[in-house]
């Protein structure tokens, strides 16, 4: 297992910026260091951005996501976790492992820094086990998102049409119902209001099983920013904000995996 580590830069300061430890979305990247990402994971022969990477993209066009910063000991990540507050999610950083879970990269739940420090070597010793030459960043820790309504925001580049926003409810209704709505990018309000409207699915955003009305507006707040993002960045090729939780008030994206076109 190696350590990546550009040249001339420690780990500590390519990460360093793209830590984050707000949940709203707060413009913290200008646009110019957004594409500076998207070049620099091409430069590397890379066709998805890193957890770290695409979460502050997503932070930079006000898609709101859990705080994060990327940890490279043990007691670095506990730290973290501190500042955060439990529960905590661990995930293994690495440009070589895209399916994290499947090599032992996730941790979730975590409620104590003894928890937070086992935790970190346990997936340390997994991709250790799994794959041995990848490379790694770190360990993203994560402030674990409450549950809620779970919603799907994604985007696809249609070779006609350009950036296609999709949008749907979590768990079943994506995965096996296949119940979801499309629009052209750019969106317009009225289009991302239509596009919630539409699916099957509607009536479980009004509340459902003793759960408050989701937040109609933050959903539609996180479809514009989608539109906005896909359509100024054309190097994303697919975008896929999944889970993302809705509550009475605001939502925030707990999963962020973007692909890179060219």
């Amino acid at each position: 297992m190696r350590l990546l580590r550009p040249a001339g830069k420690s780990r500590a300061t390519v990460l360093k910026r793209l830590d984050r430890s707000g949940e709203h979305g707060r413009f913290v990247l200008g646009v110019a260091e957004v594409q500076a990402i998207i070049k620099k994971a091409l430069a590397e022969g890379r066709r998805s951005l890193l957890e770290p990477e695409a979460k502050a993209v997503c932070l930079e066009y006000g898609i709101p996501t859990p705080g994060f910063k990327v940890a490279m000991s043990p007691t670095s990540a506990a730290a973290f976790a501190g500042e955060f507050g439990y529960p905590v999610v661990l995930k293994i950083v690495s440009p070589d492992i895209i399916h994290k879970t499947e090599v032992g990269g996730v941790v979730v739940g975590l409620v104590s820094s003894d928890g937070v420090e086992s935790a970190y070597l346990r997936i340390m010793e997994n991709v250790r086990s799994h794959r041995p030459d990848a490379r790694i960043l770190g360990i993203l820790v994560q402030k674990m998102v409450p549950e809620s309504t779970e919603i799907i925001v994604g985007s696809v580049s249609d070779p006609q049409f350009g950036p296609t926003i999709l949008f749907g409810l979590g768990g079943v209704f994506v995965e096996i119902l296949k119940d979801v709505s499309f629009r052209i990018a750019p969106l317009e309000e009225r289009d991302a209001r239509e596009m919630i409207h539409e699916i099957k699915g509607y009536p479980v955003l009004g509340g459902y099983r003793g759960r408050p009305p989701a937040d109609q507006n933050a959903i539609v707040n996180i479809l514009l920013s989608a539109s906005r993002l896909v359509t100024e960045n054309t190097q994303i090729g697919q975008m896929d904000l999944n889970p993302a939780m809705v509550y009475e008030r605001g939502a925030l994206v707990a999963d962020a995996r973007m692909l890179l076109s060219s």
